[in-house]
């Protein structure tokens, strides 16, 4: 496909941001070429500047569960903007996007509104350390909380190295109460929540992490967490940016019975508008500013568009919602298996629900080192095969794939036809 226009802008765009972008997996860094430039999207499609269509399994990053420019949040959000953007006061939407979470996700009897999921996981742990009065948490490499600076750490060299910094400008002061553990490490992480004891705070997870690719939860691990923190006092916070109202209107917690103490929410809630939730039990999220010592704010917070758009979008999916996304996974994930089986080709295709990974490993990817071995240059190929044939994927080996009620059996036809012409042109 031709894309001068998009070479063009990037060309530019790098004179005038960071890598010509505004957050680092756009630029195209880890596949290569030159990132597309889109002019707009409706329904499972986007078009770049050039003209060029694409099916979009990216959406946004998940927040588009219902596809490109739906009517019915436009047309609620145009009816909110004749009432204004942000008063800086409360409003009944707040009350009302409250209300509907604390009835569909298990876990929140409070939810404090913010206005990114970074912004939701800083407001959680601050709020564990307060209520606890510990200092020490949990985090899995490979499972990604947002860019604050106490969560950009790598694992260190024993179980209980303090947290190596993994960015620049973040100084070992910052880091040293993180502590990486390694997902899916049931009896290492057993044994690490219990040498902390009465030190730790929270063990902070991605449920189903989706920010290494799509990694499936061993059974037993989530439910190690949870009996682990409640016997050591610890919280259990599940960052549900990603899977909470995609997987389930409960979220990843309602699918896999398990009740964390705090929950992180963002993207979907937000209907493609800047959004972030944290909440928790009543006695916990009773710490929170005003009501507690936990101080807390945003200028933008519970802003009037986006509460408008999450709640028309997180209003319209109920169990026909989920079992047709399950319907459409399933249907790709068995196109997947039956191409790769047939091209005889080594790589997982690891999917739950809407979200879905292709590894080009010849082994299962249960964690960020099973993950590290995938071939990325594979990858790369294979992204520039699918993107020259109209699909547009992650543009990174470590990203999950979203499908959107939008999108059709026929559109999940095309796009294993497109698969298995890419796949035949890898070398």
């Amino acid at each position: 496909m031709s894309t001068p226009i998009s070479t063009l802008l990037f060309a530019e765009a790098q004179t005038l941001l960071p890598g010509g972008v505004n957050s680092p997996v756009r630029a195209f860094n880890s596949v290569g070429g030159t990132p597309r430039f889109i002019s707009h999207g409706q329904g499972a499609y986007f078009w770049d500047e050039d003209g060029n269509r694409y099916l979009d399994y990216v959406g946004s990053w998940g927040p588009l569960i219902h596809g490109h420019a739906p009517a019915f949040v436009h047309d609620a959000v145009r009816a909110q903007l004749d009432k204004g953007t942000s008063y800086g006061a409360p409003t009944r939407l707040e009350v009302e996007m409250a209300r509907a979470v604390i009835e569909a996700v298990p876990s929140i009897e409070m939810v404090r509104m913010v206005n990114s999921g970074t912004e939701a996981v800083m407001g959680a742990l601050r709020v564990a350390r307060g209520f606890t009065g510990r200092r020490k948490i949990i985090k899995f490499a490979g499972c990604y909380h947002g860019h604050a600076d106490g969560l950009l750490v790598q694992a260190g060299s024993g179980a209980l190295t303090l947290g190596i910094p993994d960015s620049a400008g973040v100084t070992p002061a910052q880091t040293q109460d993180t502590i990486s553990a390694n997902y899916n490490d049931i009896e290492g992480t057993r044994a690490l929540i219990r040498e902390l004891g009465h030190e730790l705070a929270c063990v902070a997870v991605e449920p189903l992490p989706a920010n290494m690719g799509l990694v499936k939860p061993k059974a037993g691990f989530l439910e190690m967490l949870r009996e682990e923190t409640e016997q050591t006092g610890a919280l259990l916070l599940f960052d549900e940016v990603m899977t909470g109202f995609r997987l389930a209107k409960g979220g990843f917690q309602e699918v896999v019975g398990i009740t964390p103490d705090l929950t992180t929410l963002g993207k979907i809630i937000g209907g493609g508008f800047p959004v972030g939730a944290y909440g928790g039990r009543r006695d916990i999220m009773s710490c929170v500013a005003p009501a507690g010592p936990v101080y807390q704010a945003g200028t933008l917070s519970g802003n009037p568009i986006a509460m408008t758009a999450g709640l028309v979008t997180i209003n319209a999916l109920n169990a026909d919602s989920y079992a047709r996304l399950e319907a459409l996974g399933a249907r790709l994930e068995k196109g997947f298996e039956r191409i790769l089986s047939d091209l005889r080709i080594e790589a997982q295709f690891q999917r739950w629900g809407s979200m879905w990974t292709l590894f080009f490993n010849p082994n299962p990817v249960e964690s960020f080192a099973d993950a590290k071995q995938s071939d990325t240059k594979k990858f790369g190929q294979f992204f520039h095969a699918m993107l020259e044939r109209g699909v547009y994927l992650p543009p990174a080996q470590f990203e999950a794939a979203f499908l959107s009620l939008a999108h059709t059996e026929d559109e999940v036809d095309m796009t294993l036809q497109a698969a298995r012409e890419s796949l035949e042109t890898l070398t």
